[in-house]
């Protein structure tokens, strides 16, 4: 859950997590519908969906005990190096580096690599510096420490605090007086921008919502009836008519913004008042109360702004 999140939005989240979900059988076993209603708001729900594949794998090749070893633990579906080198130096005692965005930050000042800190090779030769220093008899402490050094020292915004680290006699970045110009990174693509129009297709108290396709973006969620584009009033009701109902009043909603890692969703929204009958003729469409969607639906935060205009 902290990959991607704050520690303080994380808190209420983990603790309901374990009370429905509390060891790795019940995650392996629970249903998809409510893994992902209990991690709505935490976003990236490949995250929750890779954490149960890896309990199953735990259950099925482990006998339901967590690995121990590094190569074990890397080899579970969505645990990648750091996560791998975290649990086992930190849970287990294990020589292994758990190197993550703080530590290259730290290593490449301390080191002035002069390499993009984004290359593959830049990070498997960080951790085998990493790994011929490690403390056999303390890696939690060491790489626990290091990694506390990039959160509060030589943090990622404004110049390091450089009187206050420990090993800055030791940091070549320092010593040029030039700490903040490492670490290099590659420029970051702009994120792509699109239009959509997102539709509150309701009968009396009831609202519309559909599942969002297996892959992709938000894969499996539900969400409202949404369309590519800014459409206009005359398009909107040309779409509700394809799908099998006829609008008999619609009302523009203030827009709203949502930011994905790569896009940006700009949304126009309409509330769409349909006949109380046409919601057996809705084409693909789930009819369901407030309460309704709220206990049983998970529906991803870029839809936050419209589901809280729902009747």
């Amino acid at each position: 859950m902290l990959q991607q999140t704050r520690v303080e939005a994380v808190k209420p989240y983990f603790e309901r997590f374990l009370r429905e979900i509390p060891d790795v059988r019940a995650l392996a076993n629970v249903p998809e519908e409510k893994l992902l209603k209990l991690w709505e708001g935490l976003g990236y729900y490949s995250r929750a969906r890779n954490l149960q594949r890896a309990a199953r794998e735990i259950v099925l090749r482990h006998g339901g005990e967590l690995p121990k070893s590094y190569a074990e633990l890397v080899a579970l579906t969505g645990v990648g190096e750091y996560t791998a080198g975290a649990i086992a130096a930190f849970a287990f005692g294990q020589a292994v580096p758990a190197v993550d965005g703080n530590v290259l930050r730290v290593i490449a000042r301390v080191a002035a690599i002069e390499d993009t800190i984004d290359e593959p090779h830049v990070k498997r030769a960080i951790r085998t510096a990493l790994s011929e220093i490690i403390p056999a008899d303390a890696p939690s402490d060491f790489g626990q420490g290091l990694i506390e050094l990039g959160a509060t020292v030589c943090g990622p915004s404004g110049p390091p605090s450089c009187a206050e680290c420990p090993i800055a006699p030791f940091c070549k970045a320092n010593a040029a007086g030039a700490p903040s110009v490492y670490p290099h990174r590659k420029k970051k693509a702009g994120r792509r921008i699109e239009a959509r129009t997102v539709l509150l297709l309701f009968d009396g108290r009831r609202c519309a919502i559909r599942r969002r396709p297996p892959r992709g973006l938000l894969a499996g969620l539900y969400e409202f009836p949404n369309f590519q584009g800014s459409l206009s009033e005359r398009e909107v009701t040309e779409a509700v008519r394809a799908m099998g109902v006829e609008p008999l009043q619609i009302t523009p909603l203030p827009s709203a913004v949502h930011i994905f890692t790569h896009i940006e969703w700009h949304m126009t929204g309409y509330a769409v008042k349909i006949a109380d009958g046409d919601a057996p003729h809705a084409d693909g469409l789930i009819f369901a109360d407030r309460e309704g969607i709220g206990d049983e639906y998970a529906i991803p935060s870029a839809f936050s702004k419209f589901k809280e205009q729902m009747p």
